[in-house]
């Protein structure tokens, strides 16, 4: 049986502690971003045996080798995808779904995409129609629901494939996490008809995401 939110003490005074010490003092300034997450109760989000470090600076696991990330990172890849109220936008790698429910705070509509069932059921209850919830590959997208405004990979990826990519209307932003030589760091840039390119904003750590490993050359 999963504990009510409401019956783990001081989590408002942590999510509050969370904005004041994690996000303000480390980047993350955009003033919907910083509400959005003073809103949403991150504990929702996460299994049962991790609620009670929802808003601890570090990454958290969530079973079957997948973990939470830090919500520094979750709060600076928002932050710079400047999501608008009009926005469509798509998040891979949903996890929980914490990162879905504060895009729905700032943006018209929100598609999530998780690959994990367990995952995906959480993400699916805790969301509760805040935003649609797709159940499949994480480096598919959801291409039904193109094209999207933002895209937001809610982890660390060796590559971005071209299918998400090409899933975002030519202008639309694009913001990830990246593994680079074993250090994570998060990313972010704009889909045009000639061509896309990721700038690295930030070396923090984040989430890996399965499914967007490089190939790998022979060796000898």
């Amino acid at each position: 049986m999963m504990t009510a939110t409401a019956d783990l003490p001081g989590s408002q005074a942590a999510r509050a502690a969370m904005v004041a010490s994690q996000l303000r003092t480390s980047g993350v300034n955009d003033a919907r971003v910083v509400a959005a997450m003073a809103q949403v109760e991150r504990e929702k989000f996460l299994p049962e045996s991790q609620r009670p470090f929802a808003y601890r600076d570090r990454s958290l696991p969530l079973g079957d080798g997948r973990v939470q990330s830090p919500p520094l990172a979750t709060g600076l890849l928002l932050t710079e995808a400047a999501i608008r109220p009009e926005d469509k936008v798509l998040i891979v790698g949903a996890a929980g779904g914490y990162a879905a429910a504060v895009a729905a705070k700032l943006a018209a509509q929100v598609v999530a995409v998780e690959t994990d069932a367990a995952l995906a059921g959480l993400a699916r209850a805790a969301l509760a129609g805040q935003a649609e919830l797709v159940e499949g590959p994480l480096d598919a997208g959801y291409a039904a629901g193109a094209p999207y405004d933002v895209l937001v990979i809610d982890g660390a990826v060796e590559q971005v494939p071209v299918a998400l990519v090409e899933q975002v209307r030519p202008g639309g932003r694009i913001v990830a996490g990246l593994v680079d030589r074993g250090v994570t760091r998060l990313a972010s840039g704009v889909r045009s008809a000639g061509g896309f390119g990721l700038t690295s904003f930030a070396d923090i750590e984040c989430a890996v995401l399965p499914g967007f490993e490089k190939p790998r050359g022979f060796t000898f």
